[in-house]
């Protein structure tokens, strides 16, 4: 392929501006598909994923490429969700432009800065793309503006500075070079395509230098196994060819494996096409070596000189996780052992270079991310998959710097209905976030702070819960500052089941005025597990199993109560992962989410009790 016909382009966004919209208009009006393919009338068509089609959001960046007037033009989706950015991180390498896509009402967003940044510091050429201007209450002159004072913050460079600017309603692929005077008038992308073709440049690198080509994403077919994704640096890979994979070392480089090249392939739209050869500048699939080392450098035995490893940003969040120990083990999942749990847990690090897998001498795993919502994803997944597992209450990453203790900052970005804005300042501020702005527009309040990722978990759930779900509500980390004062949560106590069996709706019935209730009648539970949330801070020990007493007298039946129970609150891994204690369990299956206590009978908790107050006051005792 001729490296002057093609160009590399990564489409960024913040969440929900439109980016995997507009990739369908590129698919479509490009003829990847034919006419009567049910793709032409299908929306987010790149995300494949379950998990990504129930949220709304893209979780894996994903390439495609379309063919146009003779330029191969491969197009890289990322992520807009901050708690994915290692998936921007590690893809931009690929690409010498970018799409930046903006909503023409919400304008940038904290998460267009974090991508923004990002683009500029790989010096990827841009081109703004202001979407969804059909808005009623879109304003291009301000979203405009905010963007370019946006831009003077983050260039790095003067040309930075001039970029083309494009108008799009994606979802009709309809774009813009200028602003249109009737939105309902006919339009195409073809007037944007040219502008990647003439203004992003054609990849650098020499195509007579030895190969080299960086492995940015590892991906599997049952077919052919494991294959490795990147762009070729430099150079030419032949069939057959014989190549090492090496990560750079302290004084040399660290050879992973060698092998040889079985196959080659190229995108040609949603799908991979084999090749024979493949030369610099094209994104290509290499299969036949065995390696899943992502950011590791593939070149020849002659030319063993490893690229750095691309940097990602570092987690704020981690998780514990570990083989599930319940009385119910083994009901629901196929894959309930530590062996194959580790085994799972060892193919994601590989393939997700921004969670972090630590296993501890216990048999458990420490789980870092960038947020909750990157780990609660990772256990849904896993969840779907067959798996059985026990986890944690999240804690927050801290480093100790100077022996001082240092834990994450965060931005924190909130939108809301005009009517609720007082709840979130009363909320937020409890929290001890520290407001930087305040805004209303169209009878919508924005507000954007900085708050300790400690004083941010749990939060989203509780102003869900607030604004009765009108919340837009998104935080990236900023830096690491010396730990601050920890806010004192309240969470009201556990309803705990004294007994093992299956709930009765008479017990119930009763229990029910006591708080709120996770389960319904004939629900299994087991001495220990979590059935509800009290009234009030202390647990509450239930027996949700008895029946009503049996009598010999008759009754009439207007004298038998009857009984109404209330809709149980339904359980999600959000609110689960943060209504969690110390000394409590979250049980993962594919059918069901259990709370536990750590410790199942009420002489263990009171033992475990005894011995914590024992330790506390050794640890206190002046000698």
């Amino acid at each position: 392929m001729d490296q002057n016909k093609i160009r590399n382009i990564a489409i960024i966004a913040h969440v929900d501006h439109g980016k995997t919209t507009l990739v369908d208009a590129f698919l479509k009006q490009t003829h990847v598909f034919r006419e009567n393919q049910e793709e032409m009338n299908q929306s987010m068509i790149l995300d494949t994923g379950d998990l990504e089609r129930e949220k709304g959001i893209t979780i894996k960046a994903k390439n495609v490429s379309v063919e146009y007037n003779g330029y191969h033009i491969n197009i890289i989706d990322t992520p807009g969700h901050a708690d994915f950015g290692g998936e921007v991180e590690r893809t931009l390498n690929m690409a010498e432009g970018c799409l930046i896509i903006v909503d023409a009402q919400e304008g940038p967003m904290p998460q267009t800065r974090f991508v923004l940044k990002k683009a500029l510091e790989f010096k990827l050429k841009p081109i703004v793309v202001i979407n969804k201007i059909d808005k009623p209450a879109s304003n291009l002159a301000k979203t405009l503006s905010r963007i370019q004072d946006l831009f003077l913050t983050l260039a790095t460079e003067d040309d930075q500075l001039e970029f083309p600017v494009f108008y799009a309603i994606a979802r009709d692929g309809k774009v813009w070079d200028e602003i249109p005077e009737d939105t309902n008038s006919e339009a195409n992308i073809k007037s944007l395509l040219d502008k990647i073709i003439e203004y992003i440049p054609a990849p650098e690198g020499d195509a007579q230098a030895p190969f080299e080509f960086q492995i940015t994403s590892v991906d599997y077919d049952s077919h052919i196994g494991n294959y490795l994704i990147g762009k070729v640096l430099s150079g030419t890979i032949k069939l057959e060819d014989s190549v090492v994979v090496s990560l750079p070392g302290p004084e040399k480089p660290e050879i992973l494996t060698r092998g040889k090249v079985k196959q080659i392939m190229v995108k040609h739209g949603l799908g991979f096409t084999p090749i024979d050869k493949a030369a610099t500048g094209e994104i290509i699939a290499l299969v036949g070596i065995d390696s899943r080392a992502i950011g590791a450098t593939v070149s020849t035995s002659e030319n063993i000189d490893p690229l750095p490893i691309i940097e990602i940003s570092e987690p704020s969040v981690r998780i514990k996780i570990e083989a599930n120990t319940s009385p119910f083990v083994g009901k629901d999942g196929e894959f309930v052992t530590a062996k194959q749990l580790q085994q799972r847990l060892e193919k994601e690090a590989v393939q997700n270079i921004s969670l972090n897998i630590e296993k501890t001498d216990q048999g458990s795993f420490y789980v870092a991310g960038r947020g909750d919502l990157q780990l609660s994803i990772l256990l849904e997944e896993l969840r779907r998959e067959g798996f059985e597992l026990q986890v944690r209450r999240p804690e927050v990453i801290t480093k100790v710097i100077d022996g001082k203790k240092y834990e994450p900052l965060e931005e924190l970005f909130i939108e809301v209905p005009e009517e609720y804005g007082g709840t979130v300042l009363n909320t937020v501020s409890g929290r001890k976030g520290e407001m930087i702005s305040m805004d209303t527009d169209a009878g919508r309040t924005y507000f954007s702070y900085k708050i300790l990722t400690s004083n941010l978990l749990g939060l989203r759930n509780i102003l869900i819960t607030e604004t009765k779900g009108n919340l837009i509500m998104h935080n990236s980390m900023l830096e690491f500052v010396e730990q601050g004062p920890k806010v004192e949560f309240f969470r009201r106590g556990a309803i705990v089941s004294s007994d093992t069996g299956v709930t009765a709706a008479y017990s119930l019935n009763t229990i029910q005025e006591r708080g709120e209730l996770f389960v319904i009648p004939a629900t299994e539970v087991y001495e220990g597990m979590i059935i509800g949330i009290n009234k009030y801070e202390e647990d509450l020990e239930v027996n949700p199993t008895k029946e009503r007493a049996k009598s010999g007298v008759r009754r009439n039946q207007a004298e038998i109560t009857q009984i109404q129970l209330k809709a149980p609150k339904q359980l999600t891994l959000e609110f689960a992962l943060f209504f969690l204690a110390k000394d409590e369990i979250l049980e993962v299956t594919p059918k069901n989410l259990r709370l536990r206590k750590q410790y199942l009978t009420k002489t263990e908790r009171i033992w475990s009790k005894r011995k914590n107050l024992s330790e506390i006051a050794k640890q206190n005792l002046v000698v």
